[in-house]
């Protein structure tokens, strides 16, 4: 029994001409991929309950699926004043004959479900899956023998719970008995008492508080499905159900959100698994109505806060909505040649014209370079300004601060102004100080401009905070005024109010990193795979060995594992390397990649 009288309004455009199980995708439409999961069950008849757009449905698919389905239509003539409890009250004395499948047409689903719903010794289930932030909809309790407790409609639904919650896949076995003598039966008379404008769930909430009726939770564990409402659910579950050369691409170009997929792995995206702590975090939370509902500060604030962060003066320093902000804005005030060391972060090269970016490729097999090797070749290829990601992104290759420093002044005596990004810095592992972002230094060195993202080493990405200092209080003051004067949020205002008092944990947090990278490269130099470059930042450079490439080693592990890493094979000098940069995450996370890895 598919459910498929919807208008579907939630869809737009996808929905003017068709009914909502006639979208596609990935070039297969809803209603194909289910009749064909259902086609290979045995099943004596299909019976799809039609409204909106229902001719168009019946003519596409006629009256029997590829010879092997026959298909019957139930007709819910106004499918606009009434819900799907009225559909289904149409079909129940067809619904009284067998023993059923129950499934909306809005769903995309791993091939498993139907054989797991069959498989399972009880006669009466609904498969449900743990909840998940995505969900919407009727949600239910159950217990340790999967029975359901109750069901948890919108109304009570309670976000303090949620650990609890379990969300029902819209995918339920029915014995005939059970139809016949239960189910029909509470239909009717729920349906009589509270209209037609309802759900058929709630019946099942009726029903589940009888203690004589078996009614069990069926839950999918790790099977992939999702609930198609919108435009954005149709684009994750594109996503989703790619198939396996499409499915990397599809999430690259997504450059993050990857929240919105609670089971995927990410490896590609860079922060520190130490940092926030809960303590920091309960504290944001305390004050969430307040931030959500308040404006932020203007730049004069905001670049107070991000001068008591670093301790450095408030007219060295504008803050940015993320270092992307600011480094797009400092590009663009950039004249004559740039020196970029490539590979790099591509967000600065990006910026500018092919013509005007001096190309420095280290020569080794390990991308290591020094400061006399910087200085010999700008020496020889003069450029107004050398840009130096420090540690580089993706080499992790990494300059102490003297040899900057020796690197500013040689700068500075040729005219030339020195861009560094320093925003993996608090990950390497010397002695002494590391950060540029100092007064003294920003003072001595003028020429000198120091980048740092908050993401990525204060594992804070969703906050969107990045800052820029220098000496050059006049460049300062035209970035201040070239970007947005509300261009950070409430949250990332507040985090920066507060960070001080964490000052401690953040360092010792640095310190536990550290720990854990040495760990898990030893452990990743065991993985025949990989010949692993050496780090100081938090992540690993890896040269895939072993006959694979770097984008089938990729595409394995999102497409057997659900782990994503990056593939560095379109980076600029690493293409044809077989190269892979690999984030480093928390102990537990690190080991399930060594796992894959191991396995693959």
């Amino acid at each position: 029994m598919i459910l498929a009288a919807g208008l579907g309004r939630r869809l737009g455009e996808y929905t003017r001409d068709n009914t909502k199980c006639m979208v596609a995708v990935n070039g297969e439409r809803l209603i194909d991929r289910v009749l064909r999961q259902l086609s290979v069950l045995g099943l004596r008849r299909v019976v799809i309950v039609i409204g909106y757009k229902g001719e168009q449905l019946r003519a596409y698919l006629g009256d029997n699926y590829h010879g092997v389905l026959p298909i019957e239509y139930v007709n819910n003539p106004i499918y606009d004043r009434t819900n799907n409890i009225y559909s289904l009250s149409l079909a129940k004395e067809l619904l009284v004959q067998d023993d059923t499948l129950l499934i909306e047409s809005d769903l995309i689903f791993d091939d498993s479900l139907f054989s797991k719903a069959l498989a399972s010794e009880h006669p009466n289930v609904a498969l449900v899956a743990k909840y998940e932030p995505w969900m919407d909809g009727t949600m239910v309790r159950i217990d340790g023998d999967d029975n359901i407790v109750s069901f948890v409609p919108r109304k009570a639904f309670d976000y303090s719970e949620v650990a609890n919650y379990y969300k029902t896949v819209n995918i339920y076995k029915f014995s005939r008995d059970f139809l016949r003598d239960v189910y029909v039966p509470f239909l009717g008379a729920y349906s009589q008492v509270m209209g037609n404008n309802d759900y058929y769930e709630q019946v099942l909430r009726v029903i589940t508080t009888l203690d004589r009726v078996e009614f069990k939770a069926l839950p999918i564990g790790e099977a992939k499905w999702y609930e198609i409402d919108d435009a954005q659910d149709l684009d994750i579950a594109s996503t989703i159900f790619a198939d396996d050369h499409r499915r990397l691409p599809m999430y690259a170009r997504r450059y993050g959100g990857y929240w919105r997929f609670p089971k995927l792995l990410d490896f590609c995206y860079l922060v520190n698994p130490f940092f926030p702590p809960k303590r920091l975090r309960d504290e944001i939370k305390s004050c969430f109505d307040e931030l959500l509902t308040g404006y932020p500060s203007g730049m004069a604030v905001n670049s107070l806060l991000a001068a008591k962060y670093f301790g450095i003066r408030q007219s060295h320093v504008v803050v940015g909505n993320g270092a992307a902000e600011l480094i797009k804005s400092l590009m663009a005030s950039r004249v004559g040649k740039v020196g970029v060391v490539f590979p790099t972060f591509e967000e600065y090269p990006n910026r500018l014209s092919a013509e005007r970016i001096v190309e420095f490729v280290p020569s080794g097999a390990d991308l290591r370079y020094s400061v006399d090797d910087l200085m010999r070749h700008f020496g020889a290829h003069p450029v107004e300004t050398l840009l130096l990601v420090n540690p580089d992104n993706p080499s992790g290759n990494y300059l102490c601060r003297s040899d900057v420093e020796r690197l500013a002044q040689w700068c500075a005596g040729r005219g030339m102004t020195l861009v560094v990004d320093e925003s993996f810095v608090d990950f390497a592992d010397v002695a002494g100080e590391k950060t540029l972002l100092d007064d003294g230094l920003l003072e001595r060195y003028k020429n000198m401009i120091v980048v740092k993202s908050i993401s990525k080493s204060y594992g804070v990405p969703g906050l969107r905070l990045g800052v820029m200092a220098s000496g050059d209080t006049a460049l300062i003051d035209c970035l201040k005024r070239d970007v947005a004067i509300w261009n950070i949020n409430s949250f990332a205002e507040f985090y920066l109010q507060i960070f001080n008092k964490y000052e401690n944990l953040y360092r010792e947090a640095c310190v536990k990193f550290i720990a854990e990278r040495e760990r898990f490269a030893n452990r990743l130099a065991t993985v025949p795979l990989l010949r692993v470059l050496p780090s100081q930042a938090n992540y690993f450079l890896c040269e895939v060995t072993g006959g694979m490439t770097s984008t089938s080693l990729t595409e394995r592990l999102l497409n057997d594992h659900n782990i994503l890493i990056k593939d560095c094979n379109g980076k600029k000098a690493l293409e044809g390397r077989n190269m892979v940069r690999i984030a480093v995450r928390s102990p537990r996370d690190n080991d399930r990649l060594i796992d894959a890895l191991n396995e693959l």
